[in-house]
C-alpha cells in the first residue's frame, strides 16, 4: 500500500474574504513522506490554508504544487487530496465498509477491488469485524479510524488532517494520535495536520509551522521551535508565557543582568542564553525574558545558584494538577506559575530559580512597560 511519496509546495499563498487577508503570501514546503503540522490559534488561518490546499478555497494569489505539478486552478476531486474533516463527517446511515469505500465508488472501481481495499484498511485501523456495523454504534476513536481510512481508501497523494482528535477524550487521542503517525510513516504518505495543541504537533510532525495572523512566522523541528523561539508571540504559544523585565548589557561572552527591585545582579554566560535576542552583538538594553513554568524551580528568598536569576516573591496561590503543585508567585505585580514537588504555605517569601538556559529573551517594546 505505500506509494512514491510527493512534495507539498506552497508559494506565497493569499486568501481574501472581502476586505479581510486571511493568508498572506503563506509558503511552506514539505518533503515526500514529511509530516507537517499547522499550529497557531483560532483564527490564524491554519484551516483555510488547509482548504486551499484541498481546493476547496481559492487563492487570490500564489499558487500550490504536488511533486512538482501545479494544481492551483483544478478542482478538489482532480487534486488526489484527502482530507479528514474535526466533525468526522461520516454518512450516518452507513455501514462502516460503505463509508470507507465511498470514495472507491465515485472513482468506478469495482466491488472485488473496494472489497480488497477496505479488507486492508480494516486490519490496518484496527477495525476488524466492525465492517457490516453502522459508524453511529462506534465510539468516537472508531469514528475517527474510520474517518482515516475513508480519506486513505484513494490512496491520495497527500493527507490533510484538520484537528482530527479534538473530539475524542484525553486517553483516547493520545493513542490515536501514536497510530497515525505510525500509520503515516509505514504509508510515506505527505501528511499536513492543522491542530492548536502544541504537545499534538511536536509528539506527531517531522516540523512545525506556527502561523498568526495569516502568516507564517517560523517553520522548524519540534526542537528547534521550542528551544529556540524567533519571538515573543511564538515563546509564548510554545508555553514560555511568563515573561520577566531586565535590564542586560553584553560585556564580551557574558551578559549581564542589572540588579532590579526584586532581583540582584548577576552576569552568565551568554551561550546559556535561550531565545533568539542575542543574535543582536553589541546591543544593550531593557529585554523581556520568558520562561515556562517547568522550567523554573522554588528555592531559598536569597539563594545564589550559579548560572541562575533569582526572582525574589511571595507564595500567592496553590493548586495540585498532578506530579507536583503549581503555585502562582507574586513578584510585585506580577504572578509567575512555578511547578514544586514540595507543599508549601500560602503567604511563604519564596525564590523562583530561573535558569539561563531557560530563558528566552526580546527586545522590550519601551513605549508599553
Amino acid at each position: 500500500m505505500a506509494q512514491s511519496a510527493l512534495t507539498l509546495d506552497v508559494s506565497n499563498a493569499s486568501v481574501v474574504y472581502g476586505a479581510h487577508r486571511v493568508l498572506d503570501r503563506v509558503t511552506l514546503n514539505a518533503a515526500g513522506g514529511e509530516f507537517i503540522a499547522l499550529l497557531g490559534g483560532s483564527g490564524c488561518g491554519k484551516t483555510t490554508l488547509l482548504r486551499a490546499i484541498c481546493g476547496f478555497v481559492p487563492l487570490a494569489g500564489g499558487s500550490i504544487a504536488v511533486g512538482g505539478r501545479d494544481i492551483t486552478r483544478l478542482a478538489p476531486d482532480k487534486r488526489n487530496i484527502a482530507m479528514v474533516f474535526q466533525s468526522y463527517a461520516l454518512w450516518p446511515h452507513m455501514t462502516v465498509t460503505q463509508n470507507m469505500g465511498y470514495g472507491l465508488k465515485l472513482r468506478g472501481a469495482s466491488r472485488v477491488e473496494i472489497g480488497r481495499r477496505i479488507a486492508e484498511l480494516l486490519a490496518m485501523l484496527h477495525l476488524e469485524g466492525l465492517g457490516e456495523r453502522k459508524v453511529t454504534a462506534l465510539s468516537g476513536g472508531q469514528r475517527q479510524r474510520v474517518a482515516l481510512g475513508r480519506a486513505l481508501a484513494i490512496n491520495p497523494q497527500i493527507l490533510l488532517l484538520d484537528e482530527p482528535l479534538s473530539n475524542l477524550d484525553a486517553r483516547i487521542r493520545e493513542e490515536v494520535r501514536h497510530e497515525i503517525k505510525t500509520l503515516q510513516q509505514s504509508l510515506r504518505i505527505t501528511t499536513v495536520h492543522v491542530t492548536h495543541d502544541r504537545q499534538e504537533a511536536m509528539v506527531m510532525a517531522d516540523r512545525l509551522v506556527i502561523i498568526d495572523a495569516g502568516r507564517v512566522v517560523q517553520i522548524g523541528t519540534p526542537e528547534e521551535v521550542y528551544n529556540r523561539p524567533n519571538s515573543p508571540f511564538v515563546a509564548s504559544f510554545m508555553g514560555a508565557s511568563n515573561v520577566v523585565p531586565l535590564l542586560l548589557r553584553e560585556e564580551d561572552d557574558r551578559i549581564a543582568i542589572a540588579a532590579g527591585p526584586f532581583n540582584a545582579a548577576i552576569a552568565i554566560d551568554a551561550a546559556l542564553i535561550g531565545g533568539g535576542w542575542f543574535g543582536h552583538a553589541g546591543w544593550d538594553g531593557p529585554v523581556n525574558a520568558h520562561f515556562r513554568s517547568e522550567d523554573a524551580g522554588l528555592c531559598a528568598l536569597d539563594e545564589v545558584r550559579a548560572g541562575c536569576l533569582v526572582l525574589r516573591g511571595e507564595i500567592a496561590q496553590c493548586s495540585y494538577p498532578g506530579g507536583s503543585y503549581r503555585y502562582a508567585i507574586r513578584v510585585g505585580l506580577r504572578q509567575y506559575l512555578v511547578d514544586d514537588p514540595r507543599r508549601l504555605a500560602i503567604g511563604e517569601a519564596v525564590g523562583i530559580a530561573l535558569p539561563a538556559a531557560a530563558l528566552h529573551c526580546y527586545e522590550a517594546d519601551t513605549n508599553h512597560q
